[in-house]
């Protein structure tokens, strides 16, 4: 009890604390990024094998192929991370966040072969993230589920940002922390959260509903109307304007920097989720202060 009255007396010590955990988590996170698509994707090839065999015993070879593929172990825990040019087998002491990435200077500790600068750089994002939480929310409960929050948010960015895909296996279980945090009235009530929960998904599946029948095309996906209701069950529907028109500004403002300086062309996907979750965290931290600008900005210009 001593211990945690002091940690609770103490902002620079919980800050500290949690930027190290963060940094932890985000080596952690980095294989949820790399390994929850590829299991998400040998499920489906799993589903598929078996709608395919169906009870038939004389099924296609590629059949024998996916169900000897299911059968070894692969999720969050095993195998051990290896390095993907020699297959070396990663050291405990070769994965401490940041730290073993400079001393082995971005190379494999094997083969030398250059390790992405990505790893090191979403362990500091992590660990930032958390230190800011910590710092605004101080040592609280709403901190700890804020700090939850973060990470599963940096999870979806990415994930989303490389494959187009917003996992229900994180999407959905958040949603429902959202509603029950609601009960314990710890960033919202409980109508509000339901209410948000309702509003995010039904006002981004209006939207798509609207978008496909006007062009016959698909303009964003169901992950992206779970997410914003994960958002809404967190905070309350009062936040949800903010958050989406924060992450349609940015979003749109990435988008023709990537069309006019890269040159990327418009037919490509330019996926939203990390929109969405990058203005729900500063909503979740700031979300007042963003309303009262807006609405003093909105009542400024309606007057001018």
């Amino acid at each position: 009890m001593e211990l945690i009255h002091f940690i609770q007396g103490s902002t620079t010590l919980t800050v500290a604390s949690a930027a190290l955990l963060g940094l932890i988590v985000g080596s952690f996170l980095n294989v949820v990024i790399l390994r929850l698509p590829v299991m998400m994707e040998n499920e489906w090839r799993r589903q598929c094998a078996e709608l395919v065999t169906g009870d038939r015993d004389d099924g296609p070879p590629e059949a024998a192929v996916l169900e000897q593929t299911a059968a070894e172990p692969f999720n969050l825990v095993v195998p051990r991370s290896r390095c993907p040019h020699c297959g070396h087998t990663i050291r405990a002491i070769d994965n401490i966040p940041i730290i073993s990435y400079l001393l082995l200077r971005g190379r494999c500790a094997a083969c030398r072969h250059p390790i992405s600068a990505r790893y090191p750089i979403i362990e500091a994002v992590t660990g930032l993230c958390s230190m800011v939480v910590a710092w605004h929310f101080g040592f609280t409960w709403e901190a700890l589920a804020a700090l939850f929050l973060t990470w599963a948010l940096i999870a979806l960015s990415i994930i989303d940002f490389d494959h187009q895909l917003l996992p229900d296996n994180i999407t959905l279980p958040f949603l429902w922390i959202g509603l029950v945090l609601g009960l314990l009235a710890l960033f919202t009530d409980i109508r509000s959260a339901v209410i948000g929960a309702i509003v995010g998904y039904l006002s981004l599946w209006s939207v798509y509903q609207l978008f496909k029948l006007l062009t016959g095309k698909e303009g964003m996906g169901y992950g992206d109307f779970k997410l914003l209701a994960m958002l809404g069950a967190w905070m309350g529907w009062q936040y949800l304007l903010v958050v989406v028109l924060l992450s349609s500004v940015v979003g749109a403002a990435v988008g023709i920097t990537l069309a006019t300086v890269m040159g990327r062309s418009r037919s490509i996907p330019i996926p939203f989720g990390p929109y969405l979750a990058a203005a729900g965290w500063l909503a979740l931290l700031w979300g007042d202060e963003l309303i009262t600008a807006y609405w003093r900005w909105f009542g400024a210009a309606a007057h001018a």
